[in-house]
């Protein structure tokens, strides 16, 4: 009897974290960056560096993730399925990769089969920058550049995603 209550507060306790995200956190949140400009930051955009604040005229879902973060990886296949579904609504998806390496995060992509754009923040220093202190996480910005949500955790599903992203989409530009 022991060892099944043991078994099954383990259970428990793993699903907490799962759904909670790395490093705590969990759900959304109206912490100060709601209402806020996007901070700009440069990320290689193919051939040529980008801005985010290119991006402005376009609505931007910004996810922070790394590979060895069990909650990032279960959201992905939603991540890349809203991708699949909205790209023609002008959205742009830019997955923000904290620590790992070019060569790592592109054999991860490549097995997965993700195809949206993905940033390295080697350093930290982006999170840091956008106050992310728990993956994943991720911030709806909207045609302006105005931070509209931010998610911390993983989504549990496309559907999720998309309520908060028909929010954005809607949202009217001047």
């Amino acid at each position: 009897m022991k060892k099944r209550l043991t078994a099954i507060l383990a259970i428990i306790l793993g699903l907490g974290i799962l759904f909670a995200g790395c490093d705590g956190g969990g759900g959304e949140s109206q912490d100060p960056w709601v209402g806020q400009p996007a901070p700009d930051f440069q990320f290689q955009g193919g051939e040529q560096p980008v801005y985010l604040s290119d991006l402005q005229g376009s609505p931007v879902l910004l996810n922070f993730w790394a590979s060895w973060c069990s909650p990032c990886l279960m959201e992905m296949p939603y991540l890349q399925q809203i991708y699949d579904e909205w790209q023609g609504e002008g959205l742009v998806l830019l997955a923000v990769n904290i620590g790992e390496s070019r060569s790592e995060v592109e054999a991860f992509m490549q097995i997965q089969g993700l195809s949206f754009m993905v940033a390295l923040d080697s350093d930290g220093g982006l999170a840091g920058q956008y106050g992310v202190h728990a993956i994943p996480a991720t911030f709806f910005i909207d045609r302006e550049g105005i931070i509209q949500e931010v998610h911390v955790g993983a989504f549990r599903s496309a559907a999720e995603i998309e309520d908060s992203l028909s929010r954005l989409i809607s949202v009217p530009s001047d």
